[in-house]
């Protein structure tokens, strides 16, 4: 077993000084030396241009721009190689799994991907000059891989498929804007219409209403959809998904089949975070694993998150950090069954034969 850990990160201010803030945080650390010993084997696939990518996300949250500069001026890089690595446009991602399940008032998600791309930071922030305030873990420092706003939506993805990608924003960028942006599910629904999506996803979206919504999204088409749960096939863009899905099938059956019974969100954490149920996978060399297990509680404004597989989660009360009380837990720890590098933690989480 692996020890692995989060830390939390706490901020409140305007985009440029938080992007300052993050650039300080992470410009000698092993994170950045790690993906810039990936990027040595794993070419780009796609081309960067700074006025592009300003163009593109300007009309959907404005703020992430200037934390886009706050950053380039902290790292003192070039704005493409900012743009390459954080700026979550035209940017490829591989396999991954995930499932997410919701229910009375909470949305609880298994974040299955690779440890050489988990960057262990766990995110509260704040602005003052727009947009609106988010907990939750990060991706690719500007990005969200799931997290909840300050008015109760919550949002989690789960990968399809990478093939025939269009121009446009990757998962974690667009998690990101539409917690940024918007209040509600309606208000995200329409969002996920109108962005440019670079690869296929279905985003899941749950607020204080106690609806969601499974928006399906590929560079061809948007379908939405309502259930309460997902794994990684499309229901309505059947012609889009991969060949095999038997394991997401697997997943959403087991989930599914559970629903009725569950009677506390208690009871639906242990069912994605106990290995012995059959949701949470360990399939980390396949790009596959659970890495995290997070839950969002619209209504009460709390948040829960746990490191690998049968763990008890930390939960952070939302509420109480909007109105200015910050939290106390510097550090998430858990522990995966993997002796794979963590791309924060470990020297050589990169894709170097050695």
């Amino acid at each position: 077993m692996k020890q692995i850990y989060s830390d939390v990160i706490q901020f409140r201010g305007t985009h440029y000084d938080f992007g300052c803030y993050q650039g300080e945080r992470i410009k000698d650390s092993l994170t950045v030396k790690n993906r810039e010993n990936q990027w040595k084997v794993r070419k780009p696939r796609f081309t960067v241009s700074a006025q592009e990518v300003k163009k593109a996300i300007m009309p959907f949250a404005p703020g992430v721009w200037d934390e886009l500069l706050g950053l380039q001026a902290a790292l003192e890089w070039p704005m493409e190689s900012v743009l390459q690595e954080f700026g979550g446009y035209r940017l490829d991602y591989v396999k991954s799994g995930c499932s997410i399940l919701t229910g009375d008032h909470y949305l609880i998600r298994n974040y299955d991907y690779h440890p050489k791309t988990y960057e262990g930071r766990y995110v509260f922030y704040q602005p003052e000059d727009q947009g609106y305030a988010i907990a939750g873990p990060s991706q690719r420092v500007t990005g969200r891989m799931d997290g909840m706003n300050e008015k109760g939506l919550a949002i989690g993805y789960n990968f399809m498929h990478r093939k025939n990608p269009g121009d446009g924003f990757i998962c974690c960028m667009i998690g990101r804007l539409i917690l940024e942006a918007c209040a509600n599910v309606e208000e995200a629904v329409a969002m996920l219409k109108e962005i440019p999506h670079r690869h296929s996803f279905s985003y899941i979206v749950h607020d204080k209403s106690n609806e969601t919504y499974i928006i399906e999204t590929s560079p061809r088409g948007v379908e939405v959809r309502q259930s309460r749960s997902c794994t990684n096939h499309f229901e309505i863009l059947k012609h889009e998904n991969r060949n095999h899905l038997v394991d997401s099938k697997r997943r959403l059956e087991i989930m599914q089949e559970q629903q009725e019974r569950l009677s506390s969100a208690q009871k639906a954490f242990r069912l994605l975070n106990d290995p012995a149920q059959g949701v949470f996978s360990n399939l980390y060399s396949s790009w596959a694993g659970t890495i995290h297990t997070s839950a969002y509680f619209p209504r009460e404004m709390k948040t829960w998150m746990a490191l690998g597989g049968d763990q008890q989660p930390v939960e952070f009360d939302f509420a109480k950090w909007l109105q200015g009380e910050d939290v106390k837990i510097k550090r998430i720890t858990g522990e995966i069954d993997t002796d794979i590098p963590f791309v924060h933690m470990d020297e050589n989480a990169d894709w170097f034969k050695r």
